[in-house]
């Protein structure tokens, strides 16, 4: 009976997130298309507020935040977050400005590609080598000079829980560019929506923010100071006070200006 209501509640969820994500990438492309590029953050941060309410009412997931005086109430700043899950691309919308470093691959997406880079969004061929640390630093300054919230997963992909985890340089490059605090975040968001998995599991869903890392480490510094904030989160991970997924979603909102 448990594994056909997972499978059922899992169902609902995914038409609901899809169906959601049709709706607010239609709207933000006509938003594009008549020259009000500035209002995709606002749909944007509506879809992620529908997919957090989605995981609550379809799935009993809750999202605890735990941290969240780490984080400046405007202005720019770098997330460097470990990465398990597909939620962690949507809930960070809800911040004033979010600017998220993605794999270019995504640009070739059907309309919801065409939002990304118009959104403020950076995008990265991962292919490209030397080239594509220097596309990076650019767009790190910019999107500095331009007030946003930079929110990098320098796994540069998604780890399934207690996975190794590699640290790619980009990171270090982005905070250098950026000349900003970076803040580590741990989530295990992969516990309850798995990497690639259709079944979503009930449970709470932890955001863990940590203090921030000074800026100008250089690399040889950054990464292994990453790195060691990470374990740490994650040990006092289930010892962490959260909000509610109410209470979460009405913080992050109180920091947005509209």
């Amino acid at each position: 009976m448990k594994r056909l209501w997972l499978g059922a509640a899992s169902l609902l969820f995914n038409i609901g997130f899809y169906a959601a994500t049709t709706y607010y990438s239609l709207r933000g492309y006509f938003r594009l298309r008549s020259g009000r590029a500035d209002e995709l953050i606002l749909l944007g941060r509506a879809w992620a507020r529908v997919v957090i309410r989605l995981l609550r009412f379809c799935c009993r997931i809750e999202v605890g935040v735990s941290g969240l005086e780490h984080l400046p109430v405007d202005g720019p700043v770098l997330i460097a977050s470990t990465h398990q899950s597909a939620f962690d691309t949507a809930v960070w919308m809800l911040l004033p400005r979010p600017s998220y470093v993605l794999k270019k691959e995504l640009l070739t997406v059907p309309i919801f590609g065409r939002l990304m880079q118009p959104a403020g969004m950076i995008a990265v061929d991962r292919s490209a080598g030397a080239r594509a640390i220097r596309d990076l630093i650019r767009a790190g300054q910019a999107a500095a000079a331009d007030g946003r919230q930079v929110v990098i997963f320098p796994q540069g992909t998604r780890a399934n829980p207690g996975e190794a985890r590699v640290i790619q340089p980009g990171v270090a490059a982005l905070a250098s560019a950026m000349g900003v605090p970076v803040i580590p975040v741990v989530t295990d968001s992969g516990a309850h929506w798995g990497r690639n998995s259709f079944i979503k599991r009930p449970g709470t869903i932890h955001i863990v923010i940590g203090r921030p890392l000074p800026a100008g480490l250089a690399r040889g510094a950054l990464v292994p100071a990453l790195d060691a904030a990470w374990t740490g989160l994650e040990d006092n991970m289930n010892n962490a006070v959260d909000k509610t997924v109410y209470e979460s979603v009405s913080i992050f909102d109180s920091r947005t200006s509209d």
